[in-house]
């Protein structure tokens, strides 16, 4: 079961969170989503864990817990959706009224 971490530290390590998820049970993985630019966390991540009991435990056991002085926020992740949708930023759109290209 894939489990969504927020409100995390930005010190916090992947060390650090399987340290505090294996308490649980086992962990395959750990992902902190960085910023693709500083390299810094953004403040959330992602537990794996294969075993469903265990992964329910550490939702229960670690949700609203303090972690490196945060109260931790922690769920069942959803599936990603398709992002192909968004449009980036500018004026785009309109069809280019007006313009003469």
């Amino acid at each position: 079961m894939n489990i969504y971490v927020g409100n995390l530290s930005h010190d916090a390590s992947d060390s650090d969170l399987q340290k505090a998820f294996e308490a649980f049970g086992q962990v395959a993985s750990i992902n902190i989503i960085k910023d693709k630019f500083s390299g810094q966390s953004r403040g959330f991540g992602f537990v794996d864990m294969p075993n469903k009991d265990e992964a329910q435990a550490a939702i229960a056991g670690m949700g609203g817990k303090e972690f490196m002085g945060r109260a931790l926020n922690v769920n069942e992740a959803r599936p990603r959706t398709d992002r192909s949708d968004r449009r980036g930023g500018g004026r785009g759109g309109g069809g280019g009224k007006g313009r003469s290209w």
